[in-house]
């Protein structure tokens, strides 16, 4: 008996009943699961409004003149960038690496969702770039737990379809690339672009967009900062470029040629410690503090510096800045070598002219005021214990010259150890604008973080020597070769509130005579400026010091001739700025205007100007100050021949040709030196000293403005001028229209001997 054939047609059936039920099946899970996520099951998501302005904390950019960014302040360092921004290549990496139907897809990738579930996963996951925005947008990294995650892919599969409903491809990537965060402060594209490789995102090679799409994948894990990293991070950029050549963006030619190719960064930390201009921006942050509190939103709120996007365009040039910068650096620790020296010899280093018991004291005022000791009393720490943890040893890293330094020593000794550098400060503006285009606050604001542009205050020296002079010019009319005697003056107790006779020396101790006012300024005669500040009254050279735009307190006293009050630099390099620009006092400005995240303007700032000396005097003043330059204490920025102890005066010779207005200022025991110099379109100032008065040089030939300070200003404006597109002008200063004012001393002599020789006396006298 022969056995029943199986029904092939009814297996068949029923075996397509059975596909067609876990299909209709599995896709009404599916639209189940899509339905129950749409009305929130599974938890809220975003609404129309929250998709169409996802939240962002957007970094504050600080421009400068010449359109580079100089720092941001940010709790998120995104600074958003356009698609039209983007370079193609950094696209189409992208594109090719993470999702290569992005053009097809509707945000969910159907064909890869089922490869994915079919291999396990074995050839990566599935998501699109819609759904990683949605995931970066709305929750962040995925939970571990494998039903929220569930749960999380639903919402993201949701959200994502709605991005794609809202936004159009590029404006996805756009958001995408704004969103991602790559570490060290480097979130979205621009801010990675000028972290990692310091560059603007479409100056970045091929091999650059694929090292920042390689690390789209795991930031942390392809890292190219990171030592460890390195090699997965050079593979993945491989794979990247191989992805590239693989989708047809590059030719397997150019993939071989740059897979070969080392990887290079250039790694720029963006942070109030590090980059250029950073005391600037710091000074510009305590600005925007109080700005924000007197210029509210329309909605009445006040505008968040680290969140809200402002662009802050300022004036300061960033060549200019990184070359005051540089000049600084360059000087300084050749300054430093100098004076470690000398400090060999010194029992109480770095201090002179104080006892034991007054350093302890010094020293003691020091820790408290330091950082450390804060926190510990803020902690409840006794004041004790306190002072015994300043006395063991710690590991630490320190301040140097040649770089931070690991080591180990007592919070005393490193208080000590920093009390040994020389510290500095230049400012530096354009006479016409009153724009700031260098603002260097000191040497490392990392480790040294007081301000000497605004903060610190210093006693002047010589340099106040230029506003006696200018009252005397502007209010007596009198002539730069006009002459003085070199006699001591006396100006009686009583006078201008004296208690006792005041008769400074000058510092040569050399007297006999005659000078003119020009020869008078240019070897800084003391004696000779105690005359003109009693012809003109001490009140009437602090109303023009007033005009100068000084606000600090300048007691109305003689000495106040020698340069005994203390100022800014800020305050200094603004009043002799106008003297360049012709009698108009031009207040300092460092901003232009402030907009939005939009570009909406919210402010501009315009220079306030007022007319201080008539244009002759200010150019009589130029012609007295030139002559420091040529033949008085600044004319080491001309001559070439001499040597100066242990090479302090870095860069010499300098050889300047080109007409220079400028005066040195050294006060009492060296504890300050001082520059002020300008050329018809520049005016900078420079001072170096300690950071105390007591710590200082221990001889004028080191420790003298001209030493200290003067090579800062030479070693700027050297740069300055070999960067033709700034224009620095190295031309004379313009002479004013009908300018009558003899400037020629030996000229004018002979023209008062011929005037003398001419006179007709009345024979009854």
């Amino acid at each position: 008996m022969s056995k029943k054939k199986p029904d092939n047609t009814a297996t068949f059936k029923k075996f397509t009943k059975w596909l067609w039920i876990l299909f209709l099946g599995g896709f009404g899970f599916i639209a189940l699961l899509f339905f129950l996520g749409s009305i929130g099951v599974f938890g809220p998501l975003p609404s129309f409004e929250e998709l169409e302005n996802p939240e962002n904390n957007l970094a504050t950019e600080v421009i400068s003149i010449d359109d580079k960014t100089l720092g941001k302040y940010f709790n998120e360092n995104r600074t958003p960038i356009k698609y039209k921004d983007i370079p193609e290549n950094i696209v189409k990496a992208l594109v090719a690496t993470e999702d290569v139907r992005f053009y097809e897809h509707s945000g969910i990738d159907f064909y890869g969702t089922t490869r994915a579930f079919v291999k396990l996963g074995k050839d990566g996951g599935a998501s699109t770039v819609t759904q990683q925005l949605a995931k970066l947008l709305f929750h962040g990294e995925g939970s571990k737990n494998l039903i929220e995650r569930l749960s999380q892919k639903i919402k993201e599969w949701i959200i994502a379809i709605r991005l794609e409903r809202q936004y159009t491809k590029e404006e996805i990537i756009t958001m995408y690339f704004n969103k991602q965060d790559f570490l060290y402060n480097a979130v979205g594209l621009r801010s990675a672009a000028r972290i990692y490789f310091g560059k603007e995102p479409k100056e970045l090679k091929i091999e650059e967009a694929a090292v920042l799409v390689a690390m789209l994948k795991n930031p942390s894990l392809y890292n190219p900062h990171r030592e460890s990293k390195k090699e997965k991070t050079l593979l993945r950029r491989n794979v990247v470029l191989k992805q590239m050549e693989k989708n047809g963006v590059i030719s397997l030619e150019e993939k071989d040629s740059l897979q070969k190719l080392p990887m290079v960064i250039n790694f720029s930390p963006e942070d109030t410690g590090y980059g250029v201009a950073t005391y600037f921006r710091e000074y510009l942050r305590g600005f925007l503090k109080t700005w924000v509190k007197d210029n509210k939103k329309p909605d009445g709120t006040e505008y968040n510096i680290y969140r809200d996007g402002l662009k802050i365009y300022v004036t300061l040039d960033s060549r200019m800045q990184q070359y005051a910068e540089d000049a600084m650096k360059e000087h300084m620790s050749n300054l430093q070598r100098v004076f470690y020296k000398q400090q060999k010899k010194n029992k109480n280093a770095p201090y002179y002219d104080l006892t034991v018991k007054e350093i302890e004291r010094n020293m003691e005022s020091a820790m408290k005021r330091s950082n450390r000791f804060r926190r510990m009393k803020k902690a409840g720490v006794s004041e004790a214990d306190i002072k015994k943890s300043f006395n063991e040893k710690t590991e630490m890293r320190v301040f140097s010259w040649k770089g931070d330094i690991d080591t180990i020593m007592t919070p005393m000794d490193s208080i000590r150890y920093y009390k040994y550098f020389m510290r500095a400060g230049l400012m530096s503006m354009e006479p016409q604008t009153g724009h700031v285009k260098a603002w260097v606050g000191g040497i490392n604001y990392k480790h040294f973080q007081y301000d000497m542009v605004k903060q610190g205050k210093r006693q002047v020296g010589s340099t106040f020597k230029p506003f006696v002079y200018a009252t005397a010019i502007n209010q007596l009319q009198i002539s730069p070769c006009e002459e003085f005697s070199n006699t001591i003056w006396t100006i009686p107790k009583g006078k201008y509130g004296l208690d006792k006779d005041w008769a400074p020396a000058n510092a040569d101790h050399k007297y006999g005579g005659f000078k003119t006012l020009k020869n008078a300024l240019a070897t800084s005669t003391n004696v000779i400026t105690a005359q003109l500040i009693d012809k003109t009254t001490p009140q009437n050279v602090v109303k023009l010091a007033k005009n100068l735009g000084i606000e600090s307190d300048i007691l109305a006293v003689p000495s106040i001739a020698l340069g005994t009050v203390d100022l800014s630099l800020f305050e200094m390099t603004g009043a002799y700025n106008t003297f360049p620009s012709k009698g108009m006092y031009v207040k300092p400005i460092m901003i232009l205007r402030i907009e939005d995240k939009n570009g909406t303007v919210l402010e501009n700032f315009t220079p306030e100007t007022k007319e201080v000396m008539s244009e002759e005097s200010a150019y009589t003043v130029v012609n007295l100050l030139e002559g420091v330059t040529q033949y008085g204490s600044g004319a080491r920025l001309r001559n070439a021949a001499r040597s100066y102890p242990d090479s302090i005066v870095s860069g010499h010779p300098y050889k300047f040709k080109n007409p220079i207005g400028g005066k040195t200022g050294t006060t009492q025991n060296q504890s300050d030196g001082w520059f002020m110099g300008f050329v018809p379109n520049l005016t900078t100032g420079v001072w170096v000293g300690g950071e105390e008065r007591s710590i200082h040089f221990a001889d004028i030939g080191r420790g003298q403005g001209a030493s200290m300070a003067l090579p800062i200003w030479a070693l700027y404006m050297k740069k300055c001028y070999a960067d033709k597109e700034l224009e620095i002008s190295d031309g004379a200063f313009i002479k004013p229209a009908n300018f009558d004012v003899e400037l020629d001393c030996d000229k004018y002599k002979k023209q008062q001997e011929e005037d003398q020789n001419t006179t007709e006396v009345d024979p009854e006298f």
